[in-house]
């Protein structure tokens, strides 16, 4: 998360991840020792940073990440090449930290590496070489370069092995890789060193070892996950969750500014309405406005949604916690910044328009634009867990708010809609009909106006232009209506939890058929992939 600090980072996962038996103290005691060991103590005040702000650099980031997975000491650790973006020295004292982890507790540890330095290769004990989905080598570090010597491709005096065993299998660039090869094609290398290690001793020996291995009584799998309980995740998600919302301008801070200039053209705009006959259709337009464009305004927060979204998945993937958990964090977290952007450009747009003076009644008009709001950015919320991409999710987003916004009730009144589908059901679909109906109920009950046509009475009443002007619907109060507004907001958020928890269920089903699909698996055989892909795949 780009906004947090390193040590706010690191101490927000302990929490998450480390048993509620451990004091606070002792977490806070566990992340600084761990950010020492990746030796980040210089930049441990200092924010991650991101598109906007200037932070760490690529490498401390990945020290960063190396800190949250080892918070918990686990018993395998897979490390997609942690070296990238350290120079030699920081290279060393990160793999080295990470061996003596692996030594103190006992832990297993498979990493995929981007040249290491021989000081760096030095500390692995075991070496796997993939090459185009075969396996070239798997067993001591030490007993690579006989394989390779026996085979005609010694490792030249002075020259880190790890460069020459990458360079004599990389066919990419297919070339002699070394003088005394002569014209066999890298791909001929390979077969042959596939060959001899398939029939060598050290194979052999991997063999009975995976063979006793599986003979083994099996004890019950131990699942990664977090030991807080999920009250403790909830409070620690909603605190991050506030502290991120508060310094990311993109989330509340920017759309406020927006809301304040909206308002202010609103209020000018429709000064002093009256109470006119003409001020009817005034009102009506004015409260839409409110109603439709200024909550389709919380579509600017979804970027950072998004990005919001993409921590989420890898920590909840790594099981730092559940969709309940994020899903409770990111509402109470949001609901002080939603107040506040409510309250204060509601204002300025109900006063400045001369709406009724009561406190009960613009109370309930900021109620309702809050809730309003926040009803729309659970439906962008539903779109992010199916769109994940912010662009084709505010896309999706405005879509579904145009299509809202269209039958709401303003444009085209609801007895003039066409019944099939447009009246039944998007019309109750629609949440701008509730918030309409509320803000009009709110505004034009126990108010007159003068009658401006010919043979009626001398004054019409707030309740006569309701059902005859707007045809609200008038069997119910606005608090009703405000109720419904509050359910919607909870079966919108149900929707992204579950969907999370389908996409979930589903993906490795998706997966597995794609993966027994023959044409997929010579696709992966045919195709040249990097080490990293290739050991996912293995």
């Amino acid at each position: 998360m780009t906004t947090l600090t390193v040590r706010e980072a690191v101490f927000y996962s302990a929490q998450l991840q480390l048993p509620d038996s451990m004091s606070i103290s002792e977490k806070k005691e566990r992340a600084e020792m761990t950010i020492r060991e990746m030796g980040l103590q210089d930049s441990m005040d200092t924010r991650i940073g991101g598109w906007s702000t200037k932070g760490l650099s690529g490498g401390q980031k990945r020290r960063v990440s190396i800190c949250i997975e080892i918070l918990t000491w686990p018993k395998l650790l897979f490390l997609d090449e942690p070296t990238s973006g350290l120079d030699s020295a920081a290279s060393y004292h990160v793999m080295n930290r990470i061996v003596k982890l692996a030594h103190q507790h006992g832990r297993t540890i498979i990493a995929s590496i981007h040249q290491p330095s021989s000081e760096v290769f030095e500390l692995f004990h075991n070496l796997c070489l993939l090459s185009y989905g075969k396996t070239v080598y798997f067993g001591p570090v030490s007993m690579a370069e006989m394989l390779f010597a026996t085979n005609g491709f010694p490792c030249p005096p002075l020259r880190n092995p790890s460069d020459h065993y990458l360079r004599t299998i990389n066919k990419d660039f297919d070339e002699d890789i070394e003088q005394g090869i002569g014209s066999n094609s890298t791909e001929a290398i390979i077969d042959t060193l596939v060959k001899s290690y398939k029939s060598s001793e050290i194979c052999k020996q991997v063999q009975h070892n995976v063979l006793k291995i599986s003979q083994q009584k099996r004890g019950p799998l131990e699942k990664k996950g977090s030991q807080a309980s999920f009250i403790t995740q909830s409070i620690v998600l909603t605190k991050r969750s506030f502290i991120n919302m508060y310094r990311d301008l993109g989330y509340y801070w920017l759309r406020f500014a927006i809301y304040i200039a909206l308002c202010l053209c609103v209020g000018t705009i429709f000064h002093d309405i009256g109470l006119t006959y003409g001020s009817i259709q005034a009102r009506g337009s004015m409260l839409m406005f409110v109603a439709a464009f200024l909550t389709f305004m919380a579509i600017g927060g979804f970027p950072s949604f998004v990005e919001d979204m993409k921590i989420f998945g890898r920590e909840r993937l790594n099981g730092h916690y559940g969709v309940g958990a994020f899903v409770i964090g990111n509402t109470i977290s949001s609901i002080p910044y939603l107040c506040f952007i409510s309250l204060i450009p509601g204002a300025l747009a109900y006063y400045l328009v001369g709406l009724q003076k009561s406190f009960d009644h613009f109370i309930y008009f900021v109620i309702l634009l809050f809730t309003s709001t926040m009803l729309v950015e659970s439906i962008m919320m539903t779109v992010a867990s199916v769109v994940p991409n912010y662009l084709m999710g505010i896309i999706t987003g405005a879509g579904i708010q145009g299509i809202m916004i269209l039958n709401g009730g303003f444009f085209r009144l609801p007895d003039d809609l066409p019944k099939p589908f447009w009246r039944y059901p998007m019309y109750y679909i629609a949440f701008h009909k509730y918030a309409n109906q509320g803000f009009y109920k709110n505004e034009f009950e126990g108010l007159s106006f003068p009658n401006n046509q010919v043979g009626g009475p001398p004054t019409i009443t707030g309740d006569e232009v309701l059902r005859s002007f707007w045809q609200v619907e008038m069997g119910y109060s606005k608090w009703i209506d405000l109720v419904i507004l509050f359910g919607m907001v909870v079966v919108y958020r149900l929707m992204f939890w579950g969907i999370i928890i389908t996409v979930e269920k589903i993906k490795p089903l998706i997966k597995d058929y794609m993966a027994a699909s023959p044409k997929k698996s010579s696709m992966i055989l045919e195709n040249p992939s990097s080490i990293s892909s290739q050991l996912e795949m293995l």
